[in-house]
């Protein structure tokens, strides 16, 4: 009940915000864009050196605009000194390609834990807040301008919380943390965790009905923790008459599924979820359509990359994205001993032959046998070029409510029929924004 009273307490905030969003961007920002994905990369002292030597290899690919680290810059086993804290920023913040840090489980959510040194959670995020998120740019040398949702008086505290923009792309990162989101069961208040879920839903709601206006044309969240997108929990009428007690604990991801579910029908285009997954993944990442409505209806424009990689001190996806691809990203996993030179590779004018590390459409590859033809990949006969809005009103208003099922919304994965085929690497010049 208490999240629910504040998420209609942020509801009315909508209208009165504005972000001065640019309109047709779609139209303007149609470059192509690079953009690397790390996580769980510094969990000892001995990973500080491969790191840098990644993020220097990450640095020397001129087709990456800005880092993502994905979350837990610390490892379980570490305790959350102050000391370990500026370390790992002053490792971060020495990168030459912007860097977006995201905090993880490790990185607060554990550390009353006796092996982190029995801290208390809520001190160590609000260090980091203080530490990481003291304005409004990212770490690195050539840092980007972030909007943080600390810009909200309602949300002051909440600095980690960020959107940013380029080439057409709207970005959400979110402080989401592994497990299942730093809910606690314990008796009375949870108040860390409702007042971080009131400012995640206003966040999210507002930044996809920001993307719409300004006609982005894809919207990519960025969160730490696993939210078990199999893990359904329909709305009950009659909640509040039931006493009985479930086994199971109460899903500390519950309002951000709903919230997904919400950005997902007011963008109404490709929204890409990534996060952390918690089960090793043999190709480094997992791409399916895993979220449902209320009314137990696949969200087709929704797309989940949860990333797994065997070793995060070397290895990071590299996510291309293009207007005239379709579908409009493709996904890799890169290696810091596969870049070799600092200048970018020359065009190629026939694709290479295959590689080690070679793109996939983000379509969900298949259980189909390997010996199947792999056909080419094409967006169904429904899904249009592009979402034209002509009707936007001239003030925001409340969150809309659902015009018809997740169904209807136009698909962005080609139905699986066998593995996807290879791709090639983008030519070289690609120009990617800040």
């Amino acid at each position: 009940m208490a999240v629910a009273a504040r998420l209609s307490c942020a509801a009315a905030i909508i209208a009165a915000l504005a972000y001065g969003a640019t309109p047709h961007a779609h139209a303007e920002n149609s470059e192509p864009l690079g953009f690397a994905v790390i996580a769980d990369a510094l969990t000892r002292p001995a990973d500080e050196a491969p790191v840098r030597r990644m993020l220097d290899a990450i640095a020397r690919d001129a087709n990456v605009a800005f880092i993502v680290y994905d979350g837990n810059f610390k490892g379980a086993s570490e305790q959350c000194r102050d000391g370990i804290y500026q370390a790992r920023h002053d490792l971060l913040d020495a990168s030459r390609t912007p860097l977006v840090m995201l905090p993880g489980q490790h990185d607060w959510a554990d550390c009353g834990s006796a092996h982190a040194g029995g801290y208390d959670p809520v001190e160590r995020l609000d260090f980091i807040r203080q530490l990481f998120f003291a304005d409004a740019s990212s770490l690195g040398q050539n840092p980007l301008t972030l909007s943080r949702e600390s810009d909200v008086a309602r949300f002051r505290t909440f600095r980690e919380i960020v959107r940013w923009q380029s080439q057409g792309v709207a970005f959400i990162g979110l402080n989401a943390p592994s497990p299942n989101n730093h809910y606690l069961t314990a008796g009375g208040r949870n108040g860390e965790f409702e007042d971080r879920a009131v400012a995640t839903t206003f966040w999210l709601e507002h930044a996809a009905e920001t993307a719409r206006r300004s006609d982005m044309r894809a919207l990519v969240i960025l969160l730490q923790g696993d939210p078990d997108f199999s893990r359904y929990e329909r709305r009950e009428r009659f909640a509040w008459l039931r006493f009985s007690h479930s086994s199971q604990p109460r899903d500390g991801f519950l309002e951000l599924k709903r919230s997904l579910v919400k950005a997902a029908d007011i963008f109404r285009g490709p929204v890409i979820v990534i996060h952390a997954s918690e089960a090793p993944e043999p190709n480094g990442f997992r791409i399916d359509q895993p979220l449902r409505n209320d009314k137990g209806l696949i969200v087709t424009n929704l797309t989940r990359i949860a990333i797994a990689f065997k070793r995060p001190q070397s290895q990071w996806l590299e996510v291309q994205t293009d207007a005239q691809w379709h579908p409009p990203f493709r996904l890799r996993v890169r290696d810091t001993k596969d870049v070799r030179a600092r200048e970018p590779v020359e065009p190629q004018s026939e694709p290479p032959a295959q590689s080690s590390a070679p793109y996939a459409p983000y379509p969900m590859p298949s259980s189909a046998p390997a010996s199947a033809p792999a056909p080419e990949p094409t967006l169904p006969a429904s899904m249009p070029p592009a979402l034209p809005r002509n009707d936007l009103p001239e003030s925001l208003p409340a969150p809309p409510s659902m015009p018809m099922p997740a169904s209807d919304l136009p698909p962005i994965l080609t139905p699986p029929q066998s593995l996807p085929p290879l791709y090639p690497v983008p030519a070289s010049g690609v120009q990617n924004g800040g």
